[in-house]
């Protein structure tokens, strides 16, 4: 049976949902009142596709299968699954979501990708079904990456939160069931933390925006990549585990190592923080660049799926 993905704002992320969702053989229905839309929609499929094959498609699987309509309403008619991804402004995101909760069936859910807000704030002024709109969050480039947070708010029942999941497994992704809601969610929170202490890098003069990534790309992101924080931090305790990690690096957290508070975002700093990266960019366009690292994505997915828990017969494990 086909399934149909409803997306609302076809910014970077809308974008990359309407690609994951195509490649994975779903029909896209789309709205976006930006009338160059359509146009730059398709401009970004097209250059994703060639990722999307190397990994796989499904069967039945093509752009074709896009359509964009004129209105909110057009949109979900018909929809397995509604995603919203309209710009981080609270006011507007519930303004769309009451608009589509009111629009939708009352069984379609709706998932908002907002990196920070919570999801009782985004149903507050839903008066058909609120339970149903939810925090899915994705990354970027969304087709590639896995990984989506589920968040219900205070009108969403535990098996709202179960069926959504079952519905993004669908569109081989990798749901994260976040315990209660909090701003941020949980990735967010921690790529927060790391880009406030990278500003004070930068700002401080201790290093340039190519040395702090260099410092990720060559070190901690290799072991991030496969293992994440925790279980990277026990492996560092050697046979006896996290335990003696704690108790040998445990007193260094007291050290005053990181600022976490962000530093002022003054002209100057602005302007260091966009040179750097304009230098590592080296005159390479966005869209190269987004090929270059869909590229490596690509090897290195299909690289670490081999040492997932699954792959031990660990199902259910991170």
């Amino acid at each position: 049976m086909s399934r149909q993905l409803s997306v609302i704002g076809t910014g970077v992320i809308g974008n990359g949902w309407i690609a994951r969702a195509l490649a994975r053989g779903w029909d896209v229905v789309a709205f976006d009142p930006a009338p160059e839309a359509p146009a730059r929609t398709r401009a970004f499929v097209d250059n994703a596709w060639a990722s999307l094959t190397r990994q796989g498609l499904a069967e039945g699987a093509s752009p074709a299968r896009l359509t964009f309509v004129d209105s909110l309403e057009a949109a979900v008619a018909g929809a397995d699954l509604i995603q919203e991804n309209v710009p981080e402004r609270l006011d507007l995101k519930r303004e769309i979501l009451a608009a589509l909760d009111a629009a939708a069936a009352p069984e379609v859910l709706i998932g908002s990708s907002t990196s920070g807000f919570k999801p009782s704030d985004l149903q507050r002024d839903c008066a058909k079904a609120p339970g149903r709109v939810i925090v899915a969050h994705p990354f970027n480039p969304v087709y590639l990456l896995p990984l989506v947070e589920l968040v219900g708010g205070e009108a969403t029942e535990p098996a709202e939160v179960e069926r959504a999941a079952a519905l993004y497994r669908e569109l081989e992704m990798r749901p994260l069931a976040v315990r209660r809601e909090i701003e941020g969610h949980i990735a967010d929170r921690l790529m927060e933390a790391l880009w406030r202490e990278a500003l004070h890098l930068v700002n401080d003069g201790v290093a340039t925006t190519e040395e702090v990534d260099a410092a990720v790309v060559y070190g901690c992101g290799l072991r991030w990549s496969l293992m994440g924080t925790f279980l990277t931090f026990h492996l560092a305790g050697g046979e006896a585990g996290m335990r003696h990690m704690l108790e040998q690096f445990g007193p260094a957290l007291k050290l005053p190592w990181t600022k976490i508070e962000a530093p002022e975002l003054t002209e100057e700093l602005i302007d260091r923080v966009v040179d750097g990266c304009e230098h590592q960019a080296a005159g390479r366009s966005v869209s190269e660049l987004d090929r270059r690292r869909d590229d490596f994505l690509v090897e290195l997915l299909d690289l670490v799926q081999k040492y997932w828990p699954e792959a031990e017969g660990l199902e259910g494990r991170i």
